[in-house]
C-alpha cells in the first residue's frame, strides 16, 4: 500500500526543545495512530542533535538543512531551503499526491514557483498561517510589510489553511475573502500535568529564587511588548498583594528591560522576581502547579501553548481579555483589561476569593484542557485530515 507522504517545514526540529511548532510536530509524530502516513520533517542542521543528513526520528524521518546565519532572513533562507528539498525529494522518487504543510507564512514569495513545479505530482500545499506576525513590535516598518505581503501570497496559493485559532481562521475569511480560501480549524494541543511529588529540582530552584508555595503569581513568556509586561509590571505594584511575582523569561532585550524599569520602576518593588528561563518541563511543571495564580497578557497570535499548559496545571488563570484568550480560557478563566486598574483590582479580588471558588476555577479549566485540547483528539483530526 501506498504510504500518504507528508512533508513539514517551518519546525525547528525534533526533538521538541524550542517552542510551539517542534512541540506540535514532536507530538504529531510521536502519537502517530495511522500507519499509512509517513512524516518528514525539517529541521535546521545547526540546532539538531543528529548531525545527518536524513536520520530518523520516532514515525518520522527527518532532514537536515543548513542555513548561512545571516540575521532576521535566516528563518526565511531555511524554508526555502526545506521546500527545495522537498521539491527534488518528490521529483526524484516519483512521489504522488504528497502534502508539505508549511508552519507560518514566512516564503509566500516562493510558493507559487512550486507549487507549480509539483503539480504534476499531485503535490497539494497545506498551510498553518500562525498568528498576525505582522502586528509584532519587534519588526520594523519594513519586515512588517514583508510579512502581511508573504501572508496573502500563503493564502492565495495554498490548497487548505489548517488554523489552530477559530479567531486566525475568522481573519483569513474576512481578509481573504477574494482568494476563496479554504481554511479549517484544528486547535494546538496540551496535557493534563499532575507531578506525583516535588522534586529536589523544585526546591533548590524555590530556595535559589526566594519563593514559596502558592506565595507568588506566575508569568511564563518570550519577552516582547505585545505580550503586556509594561501592564502587567505596573499593575502588580499598585496591588496589595503580599505575594511575589515571579516572571520566567529570558531578558535577551535589555532596551526593552531598560524601558520597563524606567516606565515601571519594578526594581524598586521586592516581590517582582525576574528568574530568567526554565526549560526543564517537568520543573516548569511543578512551579505552575505551585503558583497562587497565572497572568497571561499574550495580545497577539493564536492558540497560546503557554496558555494551554498553564490552564492544565495551575489553579487560577488571570487573562488579558482578548479573543484568542477567551476561546480558550472560556469560563475557566478570570479576565482583565489593559485599562488602567483593571489587572490590580483583579489581583485583590483574587487573594479575597474562597479556596472553595478558586477549586471550581481549577476543575473548569481542566475539564476544558481534557475534552478541547487534549493530543490524541488534535492527532486524530489531523490525520484524517491528510488522509482526506
Amino acid at each position: 500500500m501506498n504510504k500518504q507522504e507528508v512533508f513539514i517545514i517551518g519546525s525547528k526540529g525534533t526533538p521538541a526543545k524550542y517552542g510551539g511548532f517542534e512541540t506540535f510536530v514532536d507530538n504529531l509524530v510521536s502519537r502517530r495512530k495511522n500507519s499509512s502516513i509517513h512524516y518528514f520533517v525539517a529541521c535546521r542542521r545547526d540546532l539538531s542533535d543528529n548531525k545527518n543528513d536524513i536520520y530518523q526520528y520516532k514515525e518520522a524521518n527527518c532532514f537536515n538543512v543548513d542555513v548561512p546565519n545571516i540575521g532576521p532572513a535566516k528563518a526565511i533562507i531555511y524554508d526555502v531551503r526545506a521546500l527545495q528539498w522537498t521539491a527534488r525529494y518528490i521529483q526524484e522518487n516519483n512521489v504522488k499526491n504528497a502534502i508539505i504543510y508549511i508552519l507560518a507564512c514566512r516564503i509566500g514569495p516562493f510558493v507559487k514557483h512550486y507549487k507549480r513545479m509539483l503539480k504534476k505530482y499531485g503535490t497539494e500545499i497545506f498551510v498553518n498561517p500562525d498568528g498576525h506576525e505582522w502586528l509584532r513590535d519587534k519588526w520594523s516598518y519594513p519586515v512588517k510589510r514583508y510579512w502581511k505581503y508573504s501572508e496573502r501570497l500563503m493564502v492565495k496559493n495554498s490548497d487548505l489553511l489548517i488554523c489552530d485559532s477559530q479567531h486566525i481562521e475568522l481573519y483569513i475569511r474576512e481578509n481573504y475573502k477574494k482568494l476563496k480560501p479554504k481554511t479549517k480549524y484544528i486547535s494546538y494541543g496540551s496535557t493534563i500535568e499532575n507531578s506525583s511529588s516535588d522534586s529536589p529540582d523544585l526546591e533548590n530552584w524555590d530556595k535559589k529564587n526566594n519563593v514559596k508555595n502558592d506565595q507568588y503569581y506566575l508569568i511564563v513568556g518570550r519577552f516582547v511588548p505585545e505580550n503586556n509586561y509594561q501592564t502587567m509590571l505596573s499593575e502588580f505594584s499598585k496591588s496589595d498583594t503580599k505575594r511575589d511575582l515571579v516572571i520566567i523569561t529570558g531578558v535577551d532585550n535589555l532596551k526593552f528591560f531598560n524601558h520597563l524599569k524606567h516606565d515601571t520602576h519594578f526594581d524598586q518593588d521586592s516581590r517582582i522576581k525576574f528568574v530568567g528561563t526554565v526549560y526543564d518541563q517537568k520543573l516548569l511543571t511543578q512551579i505552575r502547579e505551585h503558583a497562587f495564580a497565572y497572568i497571561h497578557g499574550h495580545e497577539v497570535g493564536g492558540t497560546n501553548p503557554s496558555l494551554l499548559e498553564a490552564l492544565g496545571t495551575t489553579q487560577l488563570n488571570l487573562l488579558l481579555d482578548v479573543g484568542f484568550n477567551r476561546e480558550v480560557g472560556r469560563d475557566g478563566a478570570i479576565y482583565w483589561t489593559k485599562k488602567p486598574g483593571s489587572l490590580s483590582k483583579t489581583i485583590e479580588a483574587v487573594e479575597k476569593m474562597p479556596n472553595s471558588e478558586i477549586e471550581s476555577y481549577a476543575r473548569t479549566s481542566k475539564a476544558i484542557i481534557s475534552s478541547s485540547f487534549n493530543w490524541g483528539k488534535i492527532v486524530n483530526e489531523y490525520e484524517s485530515t491528510f488522509i482526506k
